[in-house]
């Protein structure tokens, strides 16, 4: 499984994302991501709307094995459910 997380500097919700993506790849094989700081890359909300297919108000915006699933919420709700997280 990877996962892609689509962030930005001071933002709580993306450091949330990625500490969780942090710990799961300490717990898991089959478990990498990549972090993509989408100000220092020069993404822009209209370049991640193209990827997501749909209107971006918030990052992160994170993609397992290249489907969106939302955000930090939708992505802490996967974790539990399909990787055994409890946190």
């Amino acid at each position: 499984m990877f996962v892609v997380i689509f962030g930005r500097p001071g933002c709580p919700f993306c450091v949330r994302a990625k500490e969780l993506a942090e710990k799961l790849k300490e717990e898991r094989d089959d478990f990498n991501f990549r972090y993509v700081d989408i100000h220092a890359e020069g993404i822009s909300k209209a370049d991640l709307e193209k990827t997501v297919g749909k209107p971006v108000e918030t990052v992160p915006q994170i993609f397992i094995d290249q489907e969106h699933i939302g955000g930090c919420t939708e992505f802490e709700a996967y974790a539990k459910e399909n990787l055994g997280l409890f946190q």
